[in-house]
């Protein structure tokens, strides 16, 4: 089992991001995979944005780790003890989010910062990290995440609209391009990316045959919390409580579609109106 050490936290902070190999085992992406794509609840809220080339993802945010299964990868240990060493601090959910790119119409991302937005919500400080974890194989035919290596040095960029999506500035993103590496996050189901919330991502259109699911889950330091969230559900009234790393196959294929509390006037507690990704 993967144990994040200081020489992780160094690599993180020299590059923006650290990738992380079957942090998952087969048996629990499997697990989230049947849940996710057999979850109506998680179908009927999801969010299709346009990328202006023609290519539309579909994204379906919530904000409260509850108890289901999504909650169980937000809450284990491995996820949120690693986020607390490479952010040096105690973390707390900010929210998560499924990415769906389909097969052959799956959109593009616009190169952005998640903090270039993320600070339009009253967040002082870029002391906010990510883990995508992989629900099916990301490679670069169908769309992976691009990041530019070290980028996240540059501080926070300025963002406009790119089709629906906010992108960063584009004569910023081109000088960043000829100065930091591209990488393509290829990652197999189960390996886990952690990044910055300055590190400037991207990742082309789904033109494969095969979809590119994603689960990623967002956290903020406990001394960087937003006085101005409207949507936020609290750091006080919905604290932020680990689970051992057992929970996720304890769990089992508990979605949103077997939650009461997902219906009804309760179903914003979980989506909300979500900001452009």
């Amino acid at each position: 089992m993967f144990c994040a050490e200081q020489k992780h936290v160094e690599q993180y902070n020299e590059d923006g991001y650290l990738l992380v190999e079957s942090l998952f085992t087969p048996e629990e992406v499997a697990l989230l995979m049947e849940t996710a794509r057999e979850d109506r609840q998680l179908a009927e809220h999801a969010q299709a944005l346009d990328d202006g080339a023609g290519g539309k993802s579909d994204i379906s945010a919530w904000y409260i780790a509850g108890d289901d299964l999504y909650g169980m990868f937000a809450r284990c240990h491995r996820v949120v003890d690693t986020c607390e060493l490479l952010l040096g601090h105690d973390v707390y959910h900010y929210h998560s989010k499924m990415i769906i790119k389909e097969p052959l119409t799956g959109g593009a991302w616009a190169w952005h910062q998640d903090y270039g937005y993320w600070y339009q919500f009253g967040y002082l400080l870029p002391d906010l990290i990510s883990c995508m974890i992989a629900v099916d194989q990301a490679t670069e035919e169908n769309g992976c995440l691009q990041v530019l290596k070290g980028s996240h040095k540059m501080g926070r960029i300025e963002h406009n609209l790119v089709g629906e999506q906010a992108g960063a500035d584009h004569q910023r993103v081109e000088l960043a391009r000829k100065k930091f590496p591209l990488v393509a996050c290829e990652m197999e189901p189960g390996t886990a990316l952690f990044f910055h919330s300055n590190i400037l991502h991207a990742s082309a259109q789904n033109k494969s045959p095969h979809s590119r699911w994603s689960l990623i889950c967002c956290y903020t330091a406990t001394n960087n919390i937003s006085e101005s969230d409207a949507n936020h559900p609290g750091y006080h009234d919905h604290p932020l409580e680990k689970v051992p790393d057992t929970a996720i196959l304890e769990m089992g294929k508990r979605g949103f579609h077997t939650d009461p509390a997902f219906s009804g006037k309760d179903v914003e507690s979980y989506s909300g109106k979500q900001e452009q990704t």
